[in-house]
């Protein structure tokens, strides 16, 4: 009955494209006995400081070389020569030491998104941020010259002298007040406050400006959590362009001028146009400058968004080619469906985001016709299909079966993985529960197993004993009320594989006598009915991070964050500082979120790593969460013209920004 499924859809040519790549690893998770060079693996002193620098120190090319697309621009005047565009201090890469090639210039880089929104993706794999992640995971200056840390309590940054603004203008000191002044600390542009990130114990950071290339933020104890934030896929942006964003602020323009000017772009205040011209993360202002290495230049709406260099960036290569490589990025419009069928045409470069291993046949298929080849990347995820039992559910029947550890167990002891893993993933997936991956120094390998073997026969015995005895005549077992126990499981609507293994598991809970009913939804409506408390169970991917090191934040396995499906009341809670939600009452709960507010409060690295491995261990003891199977592989289209392209790597939003730490600005063309 099982093998009947519509997980058969993969064609064998995908299991050998699989098979293929069972060897490609996770090699680029920090070692986690290789030196810190965050300097968070040492014990804190009273004058204990670190300074976070570039694993390779480069010296600065003598001389500097430009694009040839910039040259006309340079002839004509309307551009300064390359070395007057450039910082005194350039980022030089290490292309030689990461088993990269010198690139040549040139080239328009084809992709695709299904809607403009997804453009944002761009700021993600672009990945130019304050500080970044290497590929071994350790924080290293971008944007910033140097990062001075003092205990996690004193953050001093040095700029780049002579950086600037795609525009042209210059970065400084000023753009990191004009936030931290006039945007974050601005109760119309801001109503709910600054980030969280400027906060320990309620108290906000003490912001200095020390001079045009030098600014501070401190605080009594402390923050851990600040300069992971900076480096996120979509970080917390501490900065922003003055000398573009002030014509639109209050403070710096007449207020009738700004009134008038939000009533013709039909808007209700000042403040609402401020915010929309402030546009850094989703690029939808063409007309914002940008710190990124291509710029966009096409306004909405459009088929086609077109990315230009940015002539004013800051990284070079060692023999002083001012990045990036590739001119132009363009990026179409297409239905999701269409993807795959497009790529097999040869019509995109460099695609990954909306294909699937479902995809497979048909990529192989367009291969050696339309000369590409493509990749499969181990998805770093908790689990790939992972099951969310609402314990801030407002029906009270469900709230107090979801919140009995003894039911949350059962459901996960009735899911047989191994038929899971062979039907989705051909039998190479990593099974278990929705915790961290091998390949992180956090793991544990008992965390993977615990409550996540199949034991039909216990999870009977623990349904029991919650006191589930009574049955319908068709063996479903009955809730307190009456009710079958029938779980609505709300799930994505886009989400083809986690449907496919929910019916799956319908089957293997019908043993157990639990109905499962999968109600497919737009994802938007999904997390509105979780902030409301109305989903019973959500379906989707787990941890989005799962190859963490100590000194990132453990925010995913605590109620901290409401747009987590197993507590969103809790972690509206406390993201919103109890404004609203609820605050967490379960005794375990209450541990977890004590400890995450433990790790904000310490830059002791081994405090660190005690403290998330009792965190991993007590969710897969409380199974807040119902992991299946991980290690999922990411098609990754990929021209045979486009190098720099790493053929092993791993796929994930967080931490590595898909392409992000494989900088994209170093790949190229090499016709």
């Amino acid at each position: 009955m099982r093998t009947t499924l519509r997980c058969g859809l993969i064609l064998a040519t995908a299991a050998i494209a699989l098979c293929l790549a069972a060897g490609a690893s996770l090699a680029a998770v920090a070692d986690p006995d290789a030196s810190d060079a965050s300097g968070t693996g040492a014990a804190p002193s009273q004058a204990h400081v670190i300074t976070i620098a570039p694993e390779v120190v480069l010296p600065t090319p003598s001389s500097f070389q430009d694009a040839p697309m910039l040259a006309p621009l340079v002839e004509s005047g309307k551009l300064p020569p390359v070395a007057d565009r450039l910082p005194k201090n350039p980022l030089v890469v290490d292309l030689k030491g990461r088993n990269r090639e010198f690139g040549r210039y040139g080239g328009d880089l084809r992709s695709l998104v299904s809607k403009a929104r997804d453009l944002r993706l761009i700021t993600v794999n672009t990945y130019t941020r304050l500080v970044v992640y290497d590929e071994k995971l350790k924080l290293r200056p971008d944007l910033l010259a140097k990062v001075e840390a003092q205990d996690d309590r004193i953050f001093t940054f040095t700029l780049r002298e002579g950086h600037r603004w795609s525009d042209g203008e210059p970065f400084t000191a000023e753009d990191f007040r004009f936030y931290f002044e006039d945007i974050a600390n601005n109760k119309e542009l801001s109503p709910a406050g600054a980030e969280s990130i400027f906060f320990v114990d309620g108290k906000l950071a003490r912001f200095e400006v020390l001079d045009d290339l030098h600014v501070r933020y401190s605080w009594d104890k402390p923050n851990p959590l600040f300069l992971p934030a900076l480096a996120q896929p979509r970080p917390v942006f501490i900065y922003a362009p003055a000398h573009y964003l002030k014509p639109f602020h209050v403070r710096y323009a007449p207020p009738d001028k700004l009134a008038e000017r939000a009533a013709q772009a039909k808007l209700r205040s000042w403040a609402a146009l401020f915010n929309r011209v402030n546009d850094p993360y989703d690029n939808a202002n063409p007309d914002m400058p940008t710190l990124n290495a291509w710029k966009i230049v096409t306004k909405a709406p459009a088929n086609r968004f077109i990315f230009e260099r940015n002539p004013f960036f800051h990284r070079v290569d060692a023999e002083g080619r001012q990045l990036p490589y590739i001119d132009r990025l363009f990026i179409d419009l297409a239905t999701a469906s269409l993807f795959a069928p497009k790529a097999n045409a040869g019509e995109v470069d460099l695609l990954a985001r909306g294909l699937s291993m479902y995809d497979a046949p048909v990529l192989k298929e367009g291969e050696a016709e339309h000369h590409y080849r493509t990749l499969l990347w181990p998805i770093a995820r908790g689990s790939s299909y992972a099951l969310y039992p609402n314990l801030t559910t407002d029906d009270p029947v469900w709230r107090a079966l979801n919140r009995d550890q003894r039911f949350r167990a059962a459901l996960s002891l009735a899911i047989d993985r191994h038929i899971i893993n062979n039907a989705m993933m051909f039998g190479l997936g990593l099974e278990g529960n929705n915790t961290v991956m091998p390949e992180s120094p956090l793991d544990e390998e008992a965390n993977r197993t615990v409550n996540a073997t199949y034991n039909p026969d216990l999870a009977n015995d623990l349904l029991d004993g919650v006191g589930l005895t009574s049955r319908s005549a068709e063996g479903v077992r009955l809730l307190p009320d009456g009710r079958e126990l029938e779980i609505v499981v709300e799930v994505a609507g886009d989400s083809r594989d986690t449907i496919d293994a929910l019916q799956l598991i319908t089957e293997f809970w019908r043993d157990v006598g639990v109905k499962l009913f999968i109600k497919p939804q737009e994802p938007g409506v999904l997390r509105a009915r979780s902030y409301s408390g109305r989903t019973v169970m959500v379906a989707g991917p787990g941890l989005d991070n799962a190859i963490p090191t100590a000194e990132m934040p453990p925010y995913e396995i605590a109620p901290a964050l409401g747009e987590n499906y197993s507590w969103p009341l809790w972690g509206e809670y406390e993201e919103t500082r109890g404004k609203h939600g609820e605050a967490a009452d379960l005794p375990d709960a209450k541990r977890l979120l004590d400890l995450y507010h433990q790790w904000r409060q310490t830059s002791d690295g081994g405090e660190q790593t005690r403290i998330w491995k009792e965190m991993l261990r007590l969710n897969v003891k409380d199974v807040f969460s119902i992991g299946t199977v991980t290690r999922e592989l990411q098609p990754i289209v990929v021209s045979n013209r486009l190098h720099n392209v790493p053929e092993k790597g791993i796929f994930a939003f967080e931490p590595t920004s898909y392409f992000g730490v494989y900088r994209m600005e170093e790949f190229f063309f090499s016709e």
